[in-house]
């Protein structure tokens, strides 16, 4: 008869946990919904999505975007020899520069113009 009762015990101790699992699943998924729903609104009424070139609809005018400044890429072709290495260092020179040039601790370090956002020209 003990037996019995410790097996209905255990049955009713596993269907509550099957209950409970199914239940933080349904709630994980209807949580990750809620969140999505909500990151998606803050991207359309922000203008992000307007700015979003990386969207298909986009393809035709990411060709005519452009700030100005030419991105100066190192080749990743050729042969190493000292040009090559004087043209690199010239270029990590540069970029190393406009890095250091920013106070990280400072007031802003997030602002447009300490990101690179903005023209750097002086009057």
């Amino acid at each position: 008869m003990e037996d019995n009762h410790i097996s209905v015990a255990l049955d009713g101790i596993t269907k509550n946990s099957k209950r409970r699992f199914v239940a933080m699943i349904i709630v994980s998924v209807v949580v990750a919904f809620a969140l999505v729903l909500v990151s998606m609104h803050m991207y359309n009424s922000s203008g992000a999505a307007q700015l979003d070139l990386s969207r298909p609809g986009y393809v035709n005018v990411r060709s005519q975007a452009n700030d100005g400044v030419e991105d100066i890429n190192y080749s990743n072709k050729g042969a190493i020899d000292q040009s090559a290495i004087d043209e690199f260092q010239e270029i990590f020179s540069k970029q190393t520069k406009n890095v250091k040039s920013v106070d990280a601790f400072g007031g802003d370090p997030l602002s447009a113009k300490s990101l690179g956002l903005t023209s750097q020209t002086s009057n």
